[in-house]
């Protein structure tokens, strides 16, 4: 055999069998094989895309219903208000006051985002301003907006835990996700003992998220007038200052009525 044959040998024994031993059907099972694939959804297979009949594609449910999960358990919504929704207020006996507010909420859902001014709910304890306050973060959620809840004190709370010299946190690592917070719910606003820490630290807060124009809602029970000489108001509570930048960046919505955890006392 000549040198040239031995060199154009090799390019006829390459293309045999090689095709067949790759999709060869009657390989014996293996126990390294790779697990079988999850079920796959019936909407879009897997692309994350879905066919809508006479309109085209559009983003598959099963990725938003994934997302609003997501975005629900990262609002850090608290336990025992978990169940609030606009749905189960109405079942709560208003008067006026009540009912404004529900319309104060459905017209923020409605526009969002194209909100200017978020709201602040006033009133005693018991009237349901925590419950619209989660319901808002529900139907926020449901648009695809990132809202975190935050309980003024525990917010407070968390804060002096990160001076703490073995504490595996920060100040600013607390801070971070309340300033760049797309909606932010500050509950119980002026409750914790109005010290000057306590001051600087809501002007930190309150006035990062008023210059960067960042939608927040607030509740307290803490109104603009005195009902007894001896009642603070929440000027008191949280300064000049502070309650000057809330009556731009939020409308204000009173509620009033009956304390609604008596109710329960009344049933045993």
């Amino acid at each position: 055999m000549s040198k040239d044959n031995a060199k154009i040998q090799p390019l006829f024994a390459v293309p045999g069998p090689e095709p067949e031993r790759e999709v060869a059907p009657s390989s014996p099972p293996s126990s390294n094989r790779a697990a079988p694939e999850p079920n796959l959804c019936p909407h879009c297979f897997g692309t994350g895309m879905e066919i809508v009949a006479g309109k085209g594609a559009r983003r598959c449910r099963c990725r938003v219903q994934k997302t609003q999960a997501d975005l629900l358990e990262a609002a850090r919504i608290p336990r025992r208000y978990d169940h609030c929704s606009l749905q189960n207020f109405y079942n709560v006996k208003g008067n006026q006051t009540i009912w404004r507010a529900i319309g104060e909420t459905q017209t923020l859902l409605r526009e969002f985002p194209a909100v200017e001014r978020g709201l602040i709910f006033m009133g005693p304890v018991g009237v349901g301003k925590t419950h619209l306050s989660v319901a808002i973060i529900r139907g926020l959620v449901e648009k695809g907006a990132g809202c975190l809840f935050y309980e003024f004190g525990t917010l407070l709370k968390e804060i002096q835990n990160s001076y703490n010299p073995i504490s595996q946190t920060s100040e600013f690592k607390v801070l971070a996700p309340v300033y760049e917070a797309e909606v932010l719910i500050l509950d119980e606003l002026g409750a914790s003992k109005p010290t000057d820490w306590v001051r600087d630290t809501m002007m930190q807060i309150i006035n990062t998220r008023y210059n960067d124009r960042k939608l927040t809602i607030f509740t307290t029970n803490y109104l603009d007038t005195r009902r007894t000489t001896q009642e603070e108001t929440l000027e008191d509570r949280i300064g000049v200052r502070l309650r000057s930048r809330l009556f731009e960046m939020c409308k204000t919505v009173i509620l009033d009525g009956e304390d609604y955890r008596k109710r329960f006392d009344k049933q045993t």
